[in-house]
């Protein structure tokens, strides 16, 4: 049954205490399936947005209203255009819209509204950005960006203004990411010896057949070793020697990753290549998600009425933390060029958090918890074992106050929690089933 509010009550110009005592306007609001916007005092009426953000459909009724942002906007696809001359005909052609296009209509309207209309930071913004498209013609947004989550905000064009080139329009243009990954290895450590954990692990990460390079991002203050200190791979592995030596230059878009998935790595993490190759596989069917190990979680704490962080270990997490997990390549674009360099100051003041930030970021793109796959915790245990100054900050207390604080901050950024729970996790078919070996892809996981 579609329900259709129709009276001197939604009117601008006509509603009265009489109307709001009789009636709770904004249940009315939210209960209703499509909303007339009349025009007010002028063509325009504050109604509008009111409509918009209880996912109510807007019936426009203002012959020669220019509605807002129409320059990018596709309002056919969040409300439906009437002629205030045929009023009496609004009913009936209500009556005609199907189900599955209300559903889309409404879905729209509430894209629509929190991408630019929810808050005056993003109407603003919204409208700086039209005005950019505008002067710099050649690298505007198309309107599929625009219409189309997570919108244009978050479609930097300055990255591509070709949609195929964003993860999350993969699905939308029936596209697929590419078959091979780029390994991104962050290190702050020396390179001591053939037995360190990073070799091991670039050796491992090497053998994958998805694994096109190994990049190494040289963080340390020591110097860099010499090329034959690094391990032979069947794989370019490329050292780069970070200029400013920051936590969140980890996440800076390098030019010499070339493929659309990024695995992230912490240089004492372990990974065998049977769980890259896994991992990668998943990520292929969440492009625009991160896929990966380390889970963590949120929480509200309701007696200091502050976020919380939490790394225990539950069937609910919120986070996949970038130390051992893939995603797209443009999230390091974004994550450099679109969070406030406040933020990115107090990642690098601290040296702690650049990971819950990208967290964050994906979460608010996506409006989606990441992908944990196949229990590991191996990856708590060496952090919290291994004797160097960066595996040990991870049992100082200090450094767990650090992430607590941070993700207060980061959601005082954003002005909302995005990041989503999860109890989902993906694992082999036939892992740990008492079934001969042979029969399984992934061997090794198990053993670990």
């Amino acid at each position: 049954t579609i329900i259709f509010h129709f009276g001197l009550c939604l009117f601008p110009l006509y509603r009265s205490e009489k109307c709001t005592e009789m009636f709770d306007y904004q249940e009315l609001l939210h209960n209703s399936t499509f909303c007339l916007v009349p025009r007010g005092r002028r063509l325009g009426s504050f109604r509008f947005l009111e409509a918009l953000q209880a996912a109510c459909i807007p019936v426009i009724l203002s012959n020669g209203w220019e509605l807002p942002f129409s320059e990018v906007i596709d309002w056919r696809k969040a409300a439906i255009i009437g002629d205030e001359r045929l009023l009496l005909q609004v009913p009936s052609i209500t009556r005609s819209v199907g189900h599955d296009r209300i559903l889309a209509l409404r879905q729209q309207t509430q894209f629509l509204w929190d991408a630019y209309f929810s808050s005056i930071a993003k109407i603003v913004l919204t409208t700086l950005e039209i005005i950019q498209d505008r002067v710099d013609s050649l690298i505007s947004r198309n309107r599929l960006l625009w219409n189309s989550l997570p919108g244009g905000l978050y479609a930097l064009p300055q990255y591509s203004t070709d949609a195929a080139q964003f993860p999350f329009y993969y699905a939308l243009l029936g596209k697929s990411p590419s078959q091979q990954f780029t390994t991104v290895i962050h290190m702050v450590t020396p390179l001591q010896s053939q037995i360190s954990p990073v070799v091991k692990l670039i050796i491992a990460v090497a053998k994958s057949k998805f694994c096109a390079q190994i990049v190494v991002l040289w963080n340390c203050d020591k110097p860099l070793p010499p090329r034959n200190k690094w391990p032979s791979t069947s794989v370019p592995l490329t050292v780069i020697e970070g200029q400013t030596k920051t936590m969140s230059s980890r996440f800076f878009p390098h030019d010499a990753i070339i493929t659309d998935a990024v695995l992230s790595l912490d240089e004492d993490s372990v990974l065998s290549t049977n769980e890259v190759d896994f991992a990668f596989t998943v990520w292929q069917s969440f492009p625009e998600r991160i896929v990966g190990y380390p889970a963590r979680s949120h929480y509200w704490d309701s007696s200091r009425s502050r976020w919380g962080y939490t790394s225990k270990w539950t069937n609910e997490y919120s986070m996949v933390l970038t130390g051992a997990a893939f995603y797209h390549r443009y999230y390091h674009y974004l994550f450099t060029h679109y969070i406030p360099a406040s933020l990115l100051t107090m990642v690098d003041r601290m040296a702690n958090c650049e990971d819950i930030l990208m967290n964050f970021l994906v979460s608010a793109v996506t409006k989606q918890p990441p992908i944990k796959v196949t229990q590991k915790k191996q990856y708590k245990e060496t952090m919290m074992t291994q004797g160097s100054k960066v595996s040990s900050r991870w049992a100082d207390p200090d450094h767990f106050a650090q992430r607590q604080s941070c993700m207060n901050a980061f959601s005082h950024w954003l002005g909302f929690m995005p990041l989503v729970h999860s109890q989902m996790r993906l694992d082999p078919v036939l892992f740990r089933d008492q079934v001969s070996i042979l029969r399984k892809k992934y061997r090794d996981i198990e053993r670990l």
